[in-house]
């Protein structure tokens, strides 16, 4: 008999990539191939945040869709296909299955039925669920919640993915363990806005339960929480984070401007005055590293409030920051305000680009000569006697990688942490010598 084989593709974010990694497990009878011309089966989990991840999304479909076999089924799924779902059903007869954020759990049956569907509620991971984590033997994302009670200007999400829908904290907590368990020692929480994870089940400032709970927890020896949103970071919680010996003092909250007027325009809830405030409580913090976000030409940013921007990001030092055109969505309050043409968007996210180079020069200079704990990912692509290496308080992917070219006859297990010294910085990486053997903290 045939084996079934699956193709899938996970694009956009670490969200998406978890939901992806449920649907894996829901089709664990499948064997994966990466030659989508061989595939029984073609999965795209979308992305539908802004214009380029749209066109990504289709694009990725279309190409797949021309190379793939006779008698094969392609799967739409996620958000792009939730946010058009009825536009995207009569406009893609490519398409074999459609479904959106609420169904992974029902992926297998879906196939097996041939039939789209989409839950009006938004899926919502629970410690049962079957998945195959992807990328790592040690390494893995949880998701906390689901959906955003902000009201961004510029987001079109909880359009989509509707109110903040929290987990459990006994949840998420025996899902760590089960994690555990099977070998992960290195968590990584996510959601659209995790500091108010919790608030909608009572839970003032949860994500100090979340540190509580994990360092409880066997076999975890580091994890770090992405995506915090400047009104529901809490002092409490920044200094908790610094304080847990488990826990990374890793701070990655998006700011997306700094102007008082055009933070208002933006609806982000929070004033200039204050998001320094939590910022400057970050950077006070022993070893902390702040990673943020900005977007480059909303509606009725001046010159003037870009300049101002411009000269926050230039000295405050963050660690790293993204840079976002602008991206116009339908379904978002600054949609119908009066756009700033492409080319002032593209001229103002370019320079922010380069601001945003000299600052991560600037942060990766500063570790020269430290000390620091390095997981070994495995040979780099750089070179086959190179080593690529993560100190623990960068985030898997998204902050870059440290180079070994020195492991000092240390024998080297993939996967396991390491002391080792910066000693240089080549061009845009720093290398590093091993100094002692495994790290068994």
């Amino acid at each position: 008999m045939h084996e079934k084989s699956l193709h899938l593709i996970s694009l956009g974010c670490t969200k998406n990539l978890v939901d992806s990694e449920v649907m894996l497990g829901k089709l664990s009878d499948y064997t994966l191939t990466d030659d989508p011309q061989e595939a029984d089966v073609l999965i795209v989990n979308t992305c539908g945040f802004i214009e380029a991840a749209k066109e990504e999304s289709i694009s990725t479909l279309l190409d797949l869709h021309q190379n793939r076999k006779e008698g094969s089924v392609l799967v739409m799924s996620g958000c792009l296909s939730e946010r058009y779902k009825e536009q995207l059903q009569s406009e893609m007869p490519e398409i074999d299955i459609f479904t959106g954020v609420g169904d992974y759990e029902k992926i297998d049956e879906l196939i097996e039925a041939k039939r789209s569907h989409f839950s009006p509620e938004v899926y919502l991971l629970n410690e049962a669920a079957p998945r195959l984590i992807t990328g790592s033997r040690y390494h893995a994302y949880v998701k906390i919640a689901e959906g955003c009670n902000q009201t961004c200007s510029f987001c079109a999400i909880p359009g989509f993915k509707g109110k903040l829908h929290s987990r459990t904290l006994d949840s998420i907590l025996a899902e760590v363990r089960h994690l555990a368990r099977a070998g992960f020692w290195d968590i990584s929480f996510i959601s659209q806005d995790s500091s108010s994870w919790g608030r909608d089940l009572g839970l003032r400032d949860g994500l100090i339960d979340l540190i509580n709970g994990v360092e409880q927890i066997d076999g975890i020896r580091s994890a770090r929480i992405l995506y915090l949103y400047p009104s529901t970071t809490t002092f409490a919680l920044i200094d908790r984070m610094a304080e847990s010996p488990i826990f990374q003092t890793y701070y990655d909250m998006p700011i997306q401007h700094i102007d008082d007027r055009m933070l208002r325009t933006m609806k982000r809830g929070f004033g200039e005055a204050k998001t320094i405030e939590l910022l400057e409580r970050m950077k006070s913090k022993k070893n902390a590293f702040i990673r943020t976000s900005v977007i480059a030409g909303h509606p009725g940013e001046s010159e003037e409030q870009f300049e101002k921007l411009c000269r926050f990001m230039e000295e405050f030092g963050f660690d790293r920051f993204n840079t976002f055109h602008y991206s116009n969505e339908e379904d978002t309050s600054a949609y119908t305000m009066e756009q700033i043409p492409q080319a002032i968007i593209d001229s103002r996210a370019e320079r922010l680009g380069t601001i945003a180079e000299t600052s991560t020069q600037t942060s990766l200079q500063a570790m020269i000569g430290q000390t620091i704990p390095l997981v070994i990912d495995g040979p780099s692509d750089e070179h086959e006697y190179l080593l690529s290496a993560r100190p623990l308080n960068w985030a898997v992917e998204i902050d870059g990688e440290i180079l070994v070219n020195d492991t000092n006859d240390v024998p080297v297990e993939y996967g396991e942490i390491y002391e080792a010294v910066i000693t240089e910085l080549a061009g845009e990486k720093l290398l590093a010598k091993l100094l002692l053997e495994k790290n068994e903290k």
